[in-house]
């Protein structure tokens, strides 16, 4: 089996990373730096702009000295980790906080231009050329009645603040590393929960398309896969069973027509060899029609159950005295009855018991279920047919006080050709097909057919059928 799934999981982890790595590499990197800077520039500027109005105003109304202000400015910039500069509008040095100047010092920043910073807070390079290496700057103003004095400079290293945006960024990384360990062990639990089981499931079908329907796997899930899993099992075992019973069903076909077509091929090359007299020619073409007859009843049988099985089947349906059917049937049986000293019990619930139901074919189940009971029932034996109602439904009885049927056969007996093995030797007509049609025909109504029985005591095939509206009115 191509493990493309997979694959496809694995190298969707593996994208996942990468574009992780990516985006903490390059956006989240830029961010990060971005908001350390500006922090950094808004930090740094309200300690210039209190500068500008504290030590530097007071050094430009001569209130206090310049070495004052020196070593002010020094102990604020090992505080804070920057260089302090005042700076005059021409770009003169006044006090620089790693030096120490005097006024007879003449030190210049070469193209100063306040205006650069208009707009914005900070600027971020070599300061007109005089850092070797970037800096963060901000600038305030020094005024006095109303007019521009100087101005309070303070630096930064923007290696400094790299540093600080790496320590930043290295959560960030951590975080990448925890989404990857988690996302790894999704693809674990995906592994286990669901790639594996449905690997399983995948095998299983192609040993089904194989033609193995044999074939057993288990998914220890409760979940829609597991249910999957079994609706699986169920379904091949099913189909197995039902190839196992296409099986059982050709051969029976094949036996029960091979039977009487052996004996009218023996009957009629023994009349053409004449080893059978032409005296005795009557006797055995009367065997010969006998069992063409019975081949005539299993292809009716099986063209009947074949009809009953197609869907969108037809049913005549109209309201119909059940009582009366049953009378009529029994009617049918009298002169079997009287051969084999059987006699059929009537117990009828009222005079009139109308159903809504195809006359026809409950009539003919009806003449499958009274044969059967009749054909295996002992000699001077009772047949008891009988009708109830109850919950707007008609119940139908017919019980016999035959051979009965063995209680490990009783979930077979409605499958096509099964015979119990009691009834091989009392059946030696019968198809095995009656009760099939009975079944298909009650099924076809939307009711149910059961049995009760009993070995060496009996059997009762019970049946359902719609009650009638038509009662009401007669009651």
């Amino acid at each position: 089996m191509k493990k493309t799934l997979y694959l496809k999981f694995i190298f969707a982890y593996l994208l996942f990373g990468l574009f992780g790595f990516i985006v903490v590499a390059s956006f989240i990197s830029d961010m990060t730096y971005d908001r350390c800077r500006q922090l950094e520039a808004d930090r740094l500027y309200r300690e210039a702009v209190t500068i500008a109005d504290s030590y530097a105003a007071d050094l430009y109304s001569a209130e206090v000295s310049l070495e004052t202000v020196y070593r002010q400015l020094t102990a604020l910039s090992h505080y804070t980790g920057t260089q302090i500069w005042i700076l005059n509008p021409s770009g003169r040095m006044v006090v620089r906080s790693d030096t120490p100047l005097t006024q007879d010092d003449e030190v210049y920043v070469e193209n100063f231009n306040p205006a650069v910073s208009a707009g914005k807070r900070y600027i971020e390079g070599d300061f007109f050329g005089f850092f070797q290496t970037p800096h963060l700057t901000v600038m305030a103003p020094i005024t006095s009645n109303y007019k521009t004095s100087g101005y309070v400079v303070i630096h930064m290293e923007s290696a400094a603040i790299t540093k600080q945006a790496s320590q930043l960024l290295n959560i960030s990384w951590l975080e990448l590393l925890f989404l990857l360990l988690l996302s790894l062990i999704i693809l674990i639990f995906f592994t286990e929960i669901v790639y594996i089981p449905l690997r399983r499931i995948t095998r299983a079908t192609e040993q089904y398309a194989s033609g193995n329907m044999h074939y057993q796997f288990t998914v220890d899930s409760e979940d829609e896969m597991g249910y999957l899993a079994a609706s699986l099992n169920y379904m091949a075992s099913e189909i197995a069973r039902q190839e196992d019973d296409q099986k059982k069903f050709i051969a029976n076909v094949s036996h029960d027509f091979r039977s009487p077509l052996t004996s009218i091929r023996g009957f009629l090359v023994a009349m053409l060899d004449g080893t059978i007299p032409a005296e005795l020619y009557e006797k055995y073409l009367r065997i010969v029609l006998n069992e063409t007859d019975r081949l005539k009843k299993l292809t009716d049988g099986l063209l009947t159950l074949n009809n009953l099985n197609t869907k969108g089947m037809l049913l005549s349906v109209s309201d119909f005295d059940i009582n009366e059917t049953i009378r009529s049937v029994s009617a049918s049986f009298e002169q079997i009855c009287r051969e084999k000293n059987v006699r059929i019990r009537l117990i009828l619930y009222g005079d009139e018991l109308y159903v809504e139901a195809d006359r026809d074919k409950i009539q003919q189940v009806l003449y499958n279920l009274v044969d059967n009971a009749i054909k295996f029932s002992r000699s001077s034996g009772d047949v008891q047919i009988e009708t109830t109602e109850r919950h707007r439904k008609v119940f139908v009885s017919v019980k016999d006080n035959g051979i009965g049927i063995p209680k490990d056969d009783q979930k077979f007996i409605f499958d096509r050709f099964y015979k119990t093995d009691l009834s091989r030797g009392k059946d030696k007509k019968g198809t095995g097909l009656g009760l099939s049609i009975a079944r298909e025909i009650i099924r076809a109504h939307g009711e149910n057919i059961n049995v009760i029985s009993t070995e060496g005591v009996g059997s009762e095939f019970i049946f359902t059928l719609q009650r009638s509206s038509l009662n009401d009115s007669y009651e």
